[in-house]
């Protein structure tokens, strides 16, 4: 396996620095998506969902509750909450 350069090596430890502000963001993008998709593409855009929020450290049982109430506003507040 091939040294990584100083660059990479940087690149690789701002990313992990700052992977729950990038799960932040796409989940908050994900919300978007929900309110304007419908069908299979709005399932896509819950399991994508699902796994930002687990990233975030929601727990499961919550996830799944809120993906059987398929409301996006309820998912925003709790965005909200982790934001804040």
């Amino acid at each position: 396996m091939t040294e990584r350069t100083r660059y990479q090596q940087n690149i690789i430890r701002n990313y992990y620095e700052n992977r729950d502000a990038i799960a932040l963001q796409r989940a908050q993008e994900l919300i978007t998506e929900l309110y304007l998709s419908e069908g299979k593409k709005r399932q896509k855009y819950w399991e994508s969902l699902a796994g930002h929020l687990q990233k975030l450290g929601v727990k499961d049982d919550v996830i799944a509750h809120l993906r059987k109430q398929d409301d996006p506003q309820l998912v925003a507040q709790i965005i909200q909450k982790l934001a804040g």
